[in-house]
């Protein structure tokens, strides 16, 4: 059971609040949400994806973009706030926590893929920690501050969430997992107004991946195509010509419809 760290919460169980069956049923449980003028934060923002995720949200007029990163990094527009936050490190995150006044859009980004042979079960923790306990972590941390905003959560997962990676199987596992939690959270999270996103990309030509000899897609696009699909609402975001492929199956599918359903078992509180 998903237990959110702040007092404001403490006497509420984690299904209370959720807002009508009928609309989750509908797919309402996210909601488009424009960047201009908000508050954003980005994990894993010093390169890759996430550094382009930073450089789009202030080219769309974001207020402020907290750029968090485990080592120190140097920026160049006032707008962008460098914090130091290692995903896997309680005390950090409840730092940064500390140093966001308030928040409108988090980005779970940050994100490790090694590969492995599923020999060594340590791939699995390592992996796990970032992918999956890091998204959860953080998001656990600002869940006062997004519900005060009706904020988004935004989840970088990945397209080995729903098909394995053989080369990668331990990446695809955490990813899967990551998925599956984001799913979770959107449900639970509908009736305090918070939106959940799940990115879907396919290969990014960043160092996570630059040793596989497969198509790639700039993470300038990439991060185009994020911030559109979280400014017209779509829940599950296919930010790449790879993963469009898929995106019509899937929202039209029976895993899309069997999410809708199970949202039904959140309760509402009684009016």
């Amino acid at each position: 059971m998903i237990a959110f760290e702040s007092d404001e919460f403490a006497c509420r169980g984690p299904f209370d609040g959720v807002r009508d069956l009928q609309d989750l049923n509908k797919g309402a449980a996210t909601v488009s949400l424009t960047i201009a003028d908000r508050t954003v934060l980005v994990t894993g923002a010093n390169r890759g994806l996430g550094r382009a995720l930073v450089d789009e949200a202030v080219r769309r007029g974001a207020k402020r973009v907290y750029a968090a990163t485990r080592q120190p990094m140097v920026v160049q527009d006032e707008r962008v706030t460098p914090l130091i936050l290692d995903v896997t490190d309680p005390a950090q995150i409840q730092a940064a926590v500390g140093r966001v006044e308030s928040l409108d859009i988090l980005i779970n980004n940050a994100g490790v893929s090694v590969p492995d042979d599923l020999s060594d079960r340590s791939a699995f923790d390592q992996h796990l920690a970032v992918n999956l306990y890091g998204t959860l972590d953080v998001t656990q941390a600002f869940v006062p501050s997004l519900t005060r905003s009706h904020g988004a959560v935004v989840n970088v997962v990945s397209l080995g969430a729903i098909a394995a990676v053989p080369v990668l199987p331990a990446y695809s596992v955490s990813k899967a997992a990551s998925l599956s939690v984001t799913q979770s959270l959107r449900a639970l999270l509908a009736g305090r107004g918070v939106s959940v996103f799940a990115v879907m990309p396919g290969p990014i030509d960043t160092d996570m991946v630059r040793a596989l000899d497969i198509p790639k897609t700039a993470p300038e696009d990439v991060a185009r195509a994020t911030l559109d699909g979280v400014e017209s609402g779509e829940e599950e975001i296919f930010p790449d010509q790879m993963s469009q492929l898929v995106a019509e199956g899937w929202r039209a599918g029976v895993s899309k419809e069997l999410e809708r359903q199970n949202a039904a078992l959140v309760q509402p509180i009684a009016a």
